[in-house]
């Protein structure tokens, strides 16, 4: 459970560090944000979180506009999430 606990803070960095990113378009950062608070809800279980967020990220992973250190991030967190197990 710890190792769910440090892969889920670790993708919370990595998104805050998106949202802050001026460089990253309006829409995609908003995305990083809801993807972030969909992570730190806690009603639900670390795989639920998990795979939603993946589901929210992958919305906006082939989005044209997106810098390449944005979308190395993505597929980055996305490699992080999958390794959450869903029980």
């Amino acid at each position: 459970m710890a190792e769910t606990d440090n892969t889920i803070r670790n993708c919370v960095q990595i998104l805050q560090m998106m949202k802050d990113d001026n460089t990253i378009p309006r829409n995609i950062r908003r995305i990083a944000d809801e993807t972030m608070n969909i992570l730190l809800d806690e009603k639900n279980t670390p795989g639920l979180r998990a795979a939603t967020a993946i589901s929210k990220i992958d919305e906006v992973s082939s989005d044209p506009n997106m810098p390449v250190h944005a979308r190395t991030r993505i597929w980055e967190l996305v490699s992080q999430l999958e390794s959450v197990p869903l029980d």
